[in-house]
């Protein structure tokens, strides 16, 4: 079998997989968060914190549980890597350095899970499980509460209640992400990935030193690594490490596990909406989008330029040679079209334009389909766009599902999409003109100005996958990578929220004639065109002096 025909045959399984998860889970996650009722489980929880989860909230009682409850997360997080050093289970590990558990801690309540250390090197059991593992699930519990309060902004009418965000927050992780986790991680060690508390081995004597291996719950942690599109690896490799991924079906299990929650979650709004086909609009536009990047990310890799990458059969260089190209691209695509940072290959390696579609791929907002949560209410975000250059078009005030598309909605949609722009381009502008920041480039000229400009755009997209070549453990990447973690993560919510509150007071309008039909094709073409344009307007002069200079040169 081809190598071609094998990544092809590879897509088409993950996306009969998929399609096979669409409806009973979506339509499952409707009724989770639409349940009047609580398990005897959650009712404990809520004891223990003091919540009531029957009050309703509006949008800045959301916004406040949200950011107490990350608050706290940054700060326990941050404490326990301090505190390494005399913890049980610490392997002999230092306690984290100052800089460096800042940006973890940021990093990982934020949901994006850039690591500027090796993993099996600096983390012990207990960091790795009470702390990090903990963080994979609440933090993604949070990114899908916040999308669930925006599809209640535009399901209820005339209320600014958007439910209770400590409700959700439990939901998600003990209806949603426990159960689907615990299934997965028995998957994953059928299929050899790890699962253990053992210490270091040395494996073997070699000339200079010996090799050493960690062991670690391994298994649980890659499950919900994907599955909430965190990313974080436990080993450096992170999924290209056989103890993480060892063989080509876990990779591709890993990919469906990356993709299922945001794949479904459009059902969820198309039944939480009373729309099923609003949904599936939804969900045609992420399609569309993740299937082109994943066509031309294997045209770039494939495609067969001088006698090594002839013998290799593409460009193989940087890649596991289990899991081929194919595998590797729709790996890579899907990685960075969500907000999940995990990698089975090295970016960096990447052929020039194949490097770009990996960071225009998170330029686009990481929407199609996105982070579990976020994907939906970016892509909604942008719906709302659409409608509103569509009313623009036709001279009639832009609605979206019977709610008006006025100035105050357009005003807390466009601050949501300049804010991560203006995050990844001041913060790469100023590490490019600071003398310091450079030193950490390996290479020079375009591909060096790429590894920067891919480090904050991974951070400010809440990604975490890194290019490689950079090192990024320095006070200056520590410091300003977790910055734009947390900026990048919380002042969209803001917005969000604020938009979810907005819609929800509205009194819908009655459709007409000259209503827009935000459910068929052609609304979905222009909402593709949207999430492109502005994406291309926005950074296509950086992009422009890094991979498309490298790979046009």
């Amino acid at each position: 079998m081809s190598p071609v025909l094998a990544g092809v045959l590879q897509l088409l399984a993950l996306m009969a997989a998929l399609a096979l998860a669409h409806v009973p889970l979506g339509t499952y996650l409707a009724r989770v968060y639409s349940s009047p009722k609580h398990l005897r489980i959650e009712k404990w929880i809520y004891q223990g914190i003091g919540a009531d989860p029957d009050t309703q909230m509006r949008w800045p009682a959301y916004l406040r549980g949200v950011l107490a409850f990350s608050v706290a997360g940054v700060l326990f997080l941050y404490l326990l890597q301090r505190l390494q050093g005399v913890l049980p289970g610490s392997l002999g590990f230092a306690s984290i350095d100052p800089d460096q558990a800042f940006n973890t801690a940021a990093s990982f309540v934020a949901n994006t899970n850039w690591q500027s250390y090796y993993g099996e090197q600096a983390m012990g059991h207990v960091v790795q499980t009470a702390g990090l593992a903990v963080q994979n699930f609440v933090s993604a519990a949070v990114g899908i509460a916040v999308a669930v309060a925006l599809v209640r902004g535009f399901a209820r009418s005339r209320t600014g209640e958007l439910g209770n965000f400590w409700a959700d927050l439990v939901r998600g992780v003990v209806r949603v992400l426990v159960p689907i986790a615990v299934v997965g991680a028995v998957i994953l060690v059928a299929c050899g990935v790890i699962q253990n508390f053992s210490g270091i081995h040395e494996v073997g004597q070699f000339t200079g030193g010996s090799q050493q291996w960690n062991g670690g719950a391994v298994a649980s942690q890659e499950v919900i690594k994907e599955l909430g599109t965190n990313g974080g690896g436990y080993f450096n490799a992170n999924s290209a490490h056989p103890f993480e991924n060892p063989t080509p079906f876990t990779n591709l299990f890993e990919i469906f596990l990356i993709l299922l929650i945001p794949v479904a979650l459009t059902r969820t709004f198309g039944v939480m909406t009373g729309s099923v086909r609003q949904g599936y609009a939804i969900l045609a536009t992420m399609a569309t989008i993740w299937v082109g990047f994943v066509a031309l990310m294997m045209w770039t890799e494939f495609a067969h330029h001088g006698p090594a990458l002839q013998a290799a059969g593409g460009a193989m260089e940087g890649k596991e040679v289990r899991f081929g190209i194919g595998g590797s691209s729709i790996f890579a695509v899907s990685t960075t079209l969500t907000s999940t940072g995990a990698v089975d290959s090295f970016h960096s390696s990447y052929t020039g334009l194949g490097g770009g579609i990996t960071m225009l791929g998170m330029m686009l907002g990481e929407i199609a389909p996105g982070g579990v949560g976020s994907g939906l209410y970016g892509m909604l975000v942008m719906a709302v766009i659409a409608v509103f250059i569509a009313g623009l078009m036709v001279g009639r005030t832009p609605e979206y599902l019977g709610k008006k598309i006025g100035t105050r909605e357009i005003k807390f949609a466009a601050c949501y999409i300049l804010i991560t722009p203006a995050l990844v381009l001041v913060f790469t502008a100023a590490a490019m003109a600071l003398p310091t920041p450079g030193d950490s480039m390996t290479n020079s000229g375009a591909h060096g100005f790429s590894e920067i400009l891919y480090a904050y755009t991974s951070a400010a997209n809440n990604n975490g996958s890194a290019f490689a070549g950079l090192n990024a453990d320095t006070q200056w990447f520590n410091t300003t990578l977790g910055l734009a973690m947390l900026l990048g993560r919380f002042l969209p919510m803001v917005f969000v929220l604020a938009l979810a509150g907005s819609l929800a007071g509205q009194q819908p309008v009655p459709a007409t004639q000259g209503t827009l039909r935000t459910e068929k094709p052609l609304f979905s073409g222009l909402l593709v065109g949207a999430v492109l344009i502005i994406t291309g307007l926005t950074y296509f002069p950086a992009l422009a002096l890094g991979p498309l200079a490298e790979g046009l040169a």
